[in-house]
C-alpha cells in the first residue's frame, strides 16, 4: 500500500532517494496485482475458432452448437464460429494457427496433406491433426423442372453453379463431372458461387441448376423446392465408380425436398473434424469428448448429425489423430 503520510516526511526531509524506493515498491505491487488479476480473468481464456463454411450449409450451424457446448462444458474456453469458403480456405487456416477445429471434406483433407498446389494447398500442410469422421456429405445437383435436367449428362450446355473456386463443393463438382465426361467449356455457363446466391440466381431464372455437397435436407435447397418445382438430378454409380475413393454410392432418400416422388442415385463423400498439431492435448480431449457427447442437440439443429457415429469415428482418417483425440478414443475402445 502507497503511504502517502511517510513519502511526505521523508520529502520534507530531502531523501528523495527513499521516496523513489518507495514509489518503485508501490509501482511493482500494482504492476504484479494487474497480472495476476489479468491471468485469473476469464478474458484470457483459450480461444477456441471453429472454422464452419457458409451459413446456408451445415458446417455453420453444426459449429455454433459445438462454441455454445464448449463454452458451457469446458472451462476457461472462449470459442467462437468463424463463416469462411469451406473446407480449403479451413485447412489453410489451421495450418497458418488461425484456428482450433475445422470442419473439411475428406477428399480436400487428403489433398491438403499431399499438398496439391491445384486444390489450392501451396505446400504439405504438415500441422493438421484428425479428430474424427462425422456424417457424409451427399453430392446433390437440384435443377429447375423447365430446364429439362434429369441426370448428370443432361448438365452439358446447361448454366450450373459449382460452389466457391476451390471450395471442398467445386472439387467436388469438378471430379464428378469428369467421371460422367463432362469438362466445364462442355457447361452452357459456369458460375463459382455460395449455396444461398445460387439458389437466388435459379429463383431468378439465371442459373438452370446448383450442385452442392452437404448433409441431407439443406435449408436453401428446402427453400427453392418448396417455391418453384425443381428436379433433384441423378448422379449414376458408373460415375461415382469412376471417380473412386473417397467416393461412395449413396442414395437421396424420396421426400427429402417437395416434389422428390421417388429415391435418387448420388454420390456421397465423409467429412472430418480436425485441428492442428500444437493445441494442447487436454483441450483437444475435452472438445472430442464434448463433440460426442452432443450428438442430440447437433442431430436437432440438422438431420445431417444423424450420421455421426462414435464407432465410425475413425474410418478412413487419412491424417494424423491428434494426441488429444487419440486418448478420447482409446478410452473408449477404438484404440487398443
Amino acid at each position: 500500500m502507497w503511504d502517502q503520510e511517510g513519502a511526505e516526511k521523508l520529502f520534507e526531509k530531502g531523501d528523495f532517494l527513499s521516496v523513489a524506493r518507495m514509489t518503485l515498491l508501490f509501482l511493482l505491487v500494482t504492476v504484479a496485482s494487474i497480472s495476476i488479476a489479468d491471468a485469473q480473468s476469464p478474458a484470457t481464456g483459450q480461444f477456441v475458432n471453429i472454422l464452419t463454411a457458409g451459413t446456408g450449409g451445415v458446417y455453420y450451424p453444426l459449429g455454433s452448437v459445438l462454441s455454445n457446448r464448449f463454452a458451457a462444458k469446458i472451462p476457461g474456453t472462449r470459442p467462437s464460429v468463424q463463416a469462411t469458403k469451406g473446407s480449403v480456405e479451413n485447412l489453410n487456416i489451421l495450418q497458418q494457427g488461425r484456428g482450433e477445429l475445422a470442419f473439411t471434406l475428406g477428399n480436400i483433407l487428403a489433398l491438403a496433406w499431399a499438398g496439391d498446389a491445384e486444390a489450392g494447398f501451396k505446400g504439405k500442410l504438415d500441422k493438421l491433426r484428425g479428430i474424427a469422421a462425422i456424417y457424409p456429405n451427399y453430392i446433390q445437383v437440384v435443377a429447375t423442372k423447365e430446364s429439362g435436367i434429369k441426370t448428370l449428362v443432361d448438365l452439358k450446355g446447361k448454366r450450373l453453379s459449382v460452389g466457391a473456386p476451390k471450395s471442398g463443393t467445386e472439387l467436388n463438382a469438378r471430379n464428378l463431372l469428369a467421371a460422367a465426361g463432362i469438362a466445364y467449356k462442355d457447361l452452357g455457363k459456369v458460375e463459382y458461387l455460395p449455396f444461398e446466391e445460387s439458389v437466388d440466381l435459379m429463383k431468378n431464372r439465371q442459373l438452370d441448376a446448383t450442385l452442392q455437397s452437404a448433409g441431407l435436407g439443406v435449408p436453401v435447397l428446402r427453400n427453392i423446392a418448396n417455391t418453384f418445382s425443381v428436379v433433384v438430378v441423378e448422379i449414376p454409380a458408373t460415375a461415382v465408380a469412376k471417380a473412386g475413393a473417397p467416393y461412395s454410392k449413396g442414395v437421396i432418400p424420396k421426400d427429402t425436398y417437395r416434389g422428390q416422388d421417388a429415391d435418387v442415385e448420388t454420390a456421397t463423400v465423409p467429412n472430418y473434424l480436425v485441428t492442428r498439431a500444437g493445441l494442447e492435448a487436454d483441450l483437444v480431449y475435452d472438445m472430442t469428448n464434448v463433440i460426442f457427447g452432443s450428438i442430440a442437440e447437433l442431430i436437432a439443429t440438422h438431420p445431417a448429425a444423424a450420421g455421426i457415429k462414435l464407432e465410425h469415428a475413425l474410418d478412413g482418417m487419412p491424417i494424423p489423430l491428434h494426441p488429444g483425440a487419440q486418448k478420447f478414443f482409446k478410452e473408449k475402445g477404438l484404440i487398443r
